[in-house]
């Protein structure tokens, strides 16, 4: 009994002793797991033609868990995403990416101008500190627990705070085509405030670029969507609600449209741009309207916030972007100065920093010699279904866009505009502007006035004939769908190329409906060049082709068509069926039929006479009729009114 009594009071002493310890494991056993809540905000609508599309960040809001102690070790964790597409962020030094983590949102000391509400009251300015190893085990050996700051974001007093050991961002690694990685990364659990309130930790992904090339738009109503997973595992149990989500729309971003002129080789075509140092006084043609059209507005952008804050400014002069989450409307990512950060700052190919806005390529094919185009140094982006004229004033305009390549360096002033001749690589030329200033409020219209010049010189064929074509489309073009270090932004060419101009030969085409030397008949033809005139006209010479319909006595074939030799300005070629004539045309004797004459300047008349042998009897003449505009339109070649 005495043995039950002692094991009784024992038994009682443990009760008690556990009874002590209940209420603190109760309280870590009862401690909230450690939970992040994925969110993509508002996906942005990205350009269908764009290789290095920056698409939405991905904000992962953490709570719960139970903080590490002062002084011990954070736990590490691995962090890794995936796109549907290719991951096509910039590689600053292989596999270093620009993709970035920051943790609890921090913003610069020194802030750039923003709008006030660009950061919240929660979000105490905190020095930018950057871990870039592919593996951050090697930054996070100093990462250990402190105090987690106030209610929400942490502040100055937390483990993130940007002081030696307390990393806030961290630079990731290309793990395959379409994924980044961080590896061990110290991610400490926010528990609860004295008040017992959850904490937030913020973790943020971003600088994630995409090819939306690869995927390109949707056949139906539903937008093709780029979607982001993301996977934590390590050291601590983290668990994601809502892992997958949609950080981008695909739409075309760029409308294009081809105006189209013709004009003939024998003619000159705005020789004062060559000739009398550029007016438009001595034009024989206007220009060509090209235009490029925001597919959805905001495809349009400028290379920094400083050119936002400061329109029109070149890019030379980018500033950091380095406030997360807020929304810059340009090309460039988060652009930080963050110590540590590989790439980091303004440099060339730093991490975030695009290399330009956006960039509005023509690139023409077919140009034959002789053949100048020129176009406009500077244009103003203006509303969609502006008029065309309006983008070489700055009145009511959106935007604005400059010329950064295709000049040969010899400019004209004309028309309160400074016109460019582009250079010429053998049939090939092209034009590229860069948007310097634009509203992403604003469905915009980039329209490019192109004007074309030659002096003609048809006995040496200048200008080449042909058809002139143009593309328009974004700029740089480029076949590199992965990542790399290659230029940011970049595009695909989904956009075809159209007739520009085209430059036709000098022609004058005539219809002598009857001719005859049968039955003692015979028939008498002059064609005259008349392009020697009182009135200034440009002289021209070229040959005549006879082309003849009909037969011969006894029912031979027609003779073949044949080829008078140069036809010179005020002259004529003047000859007869039985005999032939001058300019090299030999006789036909016996065709009976129709001709048509091809003559290779464009200012022809022709008379026709048929009589009987010695025109004693009987005889007639006639004017050739003319196949050319603006009488009959069967050659679509433009020539002289029917004179009879």
């Amino acid at each position: 009994m005495a043995d039950f009594r002692k094991w009784l009071f024992a038994f009682a002493v443990l009760a008690l002793a556990l009874g002590f310890q209940t209420p603190a494991n109760a309280q870590f056993g009862n401690a909230p797991a450690f939970t992040c809540v994925a969110n993509a905000g508002v996906p942005p609508i990205v350009r269908s033609e764009g290789v290095t599309e920056l698409v939405g960040d991905l904000v992962l809001n953490c709570s719960g868990g139970t903080p590490t102690i002062a002084g011990a070790p954070i736990p590490l964790s691995n962090v890794q995403i995936f796109l549907n597409t290719n991951v096509t962020s910039r590689l600053i030094s292989s596999p270093t990416s620009e993709a970035l983590l920051t943790i609890d949102e921090p913003f610069p000391a020194a802030q750039p101008p923003v709008p006030s509400t660009a950061q919240s009251v929660a979000n105490a300015p905190q020095t930018q500190l950057a871990c870039t190893a592919n593996n951050s085990t090697n930054c996070a050996i100093n990462g250990v627990g402190s105090a987690p700051g106030p209610l929400g974001p942490v502040g100055t007093t937390g483990p993130y705070n940007g002081t030696p050991g307390r990393y806030n961002i961290f630079q990731g690694f290309q793990n395959g085509v379409n994924s980044i990685a961080w590896l061990g990364v110290p991610i400490d659990s926010p528990g609860t405030n004295a008040a017992g309130q959850l904490n937030t930790r913020v973790i943020r992904i971003t600088n994630i670029r995409a090819n939306a090339c690869l995927l390109g738009v949707s056949s139906t109503l539903i937008p093709t969507q780029i979607v982001m997973f993301i996977s934590v595992n390590g050291s601590q149990q983290v668990t994601i609600n809502n892992p997958q989500q949609t950080v981008a729309f695909i739409q075309p971003g760029l409308v294009t449209g081809n105006g189209t002129g013709s004009y003939v080789q024998c003619n000159n075509l705005n020789a004062a741009f060559i000739t009398a140092g550029g007016t438009t006084s001595g034009a024989t043609g206007g220009p060509v309207y090209l235009t490029a059209t925001e597919g959805f507005a905001s495809s349009f952008k400028v290379r920094s916030y400083d050119q936002v804050l400061h329109p029109g400014n070149s890019d030379s002069t980018p500033s950091l972007q380095n406030v997360p989450g807020f929304p810059y409307n340009t090309e460039s990512g988060f652009v930080s100065s963050a110590s540590g950060l590989v790439g980091g700052g303004l440099g060339a190919g730093a991490v975030g920093l695009a290399d330009t806005g956006t960039e509005i390529t023509v690139s023409f094919a077919g140009v034959g010699a002789g053949v100048n185009i020129l176009a406009p140094s500077t244009l103003y982006l203006q509303p969609s279904g502006s008029a065309s004229s309006a983008s070489l004033s700055a009145t009511g305009s959106t935007g604005k866009a400059v010329l950064v390549s295709g000049g040969s360096g010899t400019t004209y002033t004309a028309g309160g505009a400074v016109w460019a001749i582009l250079s010429v690589s053998g049939t090939t030329a092209s034009v590229t502007y860069e948007v310097t200033a634009s509203n992403v409020n604003v469905l915009e219209q980039l329209t490019i006035p192109v004007f074309a010049a030659f002096i003609s010189n048809t006995t040496q064929n200048l200008p080449g004939l042909g058809v002139v074509t143009a593309a328009v489309n974004f700029a740089p073009l480029s076949t590199s769908a992965t990542a790399s270090a290659g230029p940011i932004p970049r595009f695909c060419q989904p956009h075809p190329a159209a007739n520009f101009i085209t430059i036709n030969i000098c022609s004058c085409n005539l219809l002598f409906p009857f001719v005859t030397n049968q039955a003692g008949f015979d028939t008498g033809v002059a064609i005259a060049n008349t392009s020697l005139d009182p009135f200034g006209t440009a002289t021209q010479a070229g040959t005549i082709t006879l082309n003849y319909y009909g037969g011969t006595t006894g029912g031979g074939a027609a003779p073949a068509a044949q080829k008078s030799t140069t036809v010179t300005a005020g002259t004529e070629l003047v000859f007869t069926l039985s005999n032939g004539g001058d300019h090299g045309i030999a006789a036909t004797p016996g065709f009976q039929g129709y001709i048509i004459a091809v003559a290779n300047f464009q200012y022809c008349h022709a008379f026709a006479f048929i009589s009987d042998l010695g025109a004693q009897k009987l005889a007639e003449g006639y004017l050739a009729i003319q196949l050319d505009l603006p009488t009959l339109n069967r050659t679509g070649i433009v020539g002289e009114n029917l004179a009879h």
